[in-house]
This record gives C-alpha cells, structure tokens and sequence, in this order.
C-alpha cells in the first residue's frame, strides 16, 4: 500500500493516517534538520510532536522530563520496528524547531521533538 507524498498526522484512537498537506517537504525537512542528508534520502519522516502543557497541566514541571521519557520510548519502539523489518532508520534531533512547526504547519502548542528518516538499508 503506497501513500501519495505529503505530511500526515497520526490519529491513535482510529490507527489512521490523515492527510494534512500534500506534496513532497522533504528537502524542507531536510534544510530544517541541518541539511543531514538521510532526511532528504528517506522515503518516510516521522517527526514525532508534543503539547507539555497536557503533561504539565496535570503533573507541574515534572510533566517535561514526562514527555521526553515518551518521546524516547516511542523513538524506541521505532528502532525496533524498523529492525524488525529489515529498515534502517536515525533519531534527529539536530534542527530548527521553528522551521519545523512551520514546515506541518502546527501550532505554538506543538512542539517536534525528534525527527526519524527510515529507509531500506543499504548495503556497499
């Protein structure tokens, strides 16, 4: 099953894609992230988000250490996904926040937190 180009945004109570832009951003993503050349190459970014205050509201500053030890266990469990599947994939965390708010087009709210390019391996 193949997906037209664009970004998308994962809803977990349905397991669904949606569609939020079309088109190709990847040398977007990829002039954001550094210019690290595996986010331009990869045929699929994950970038994934926060809102702290949902987490802070609830449990104060501790919220934040809350939501990076998330952030880390999902990137985690992509790590493993991809290996599972015979993919490589990279944790970025190297890139302009502002630009990548802007790039999917979220909201002061929503923060990136890591970027992912996963990919077939290669192999020299």
């Amino acid at each position: 099953m193949g997906l037209e180009a664009g970004i998308y945004r994962y809803e977990p109570r349905n397991h669904t894609l949606i569609k939020t832009i079309g088109g190709d951003f990847s040398a977007q993503l990829m002039a954001a992230a550094l210019d690290q050349e595996w986010v331009g190459a990869a045929p699929v970014n994950f970038v994934i988000t926060a809102v702290f205050e949902r987490t802070t509201g609830k449990y104060g500053e501790r919220g934040v250490r809350y939501v990076w030890q998330e952030t880390g266990h999902a990137a985690q469990n992509m790590y493993l996904q991809a290996v599972a599947l015979g993919l490589g994939n990279v944790v970025v965390g190297g890139f302009h926040d502002t630009e990548v708010q802007r790039i999917l087009e979220l909201s002061d709210l929503e923060k990136p937190a890591y970027v992912i390019p996963v990919g077939v391996l290669r192999t020299s």
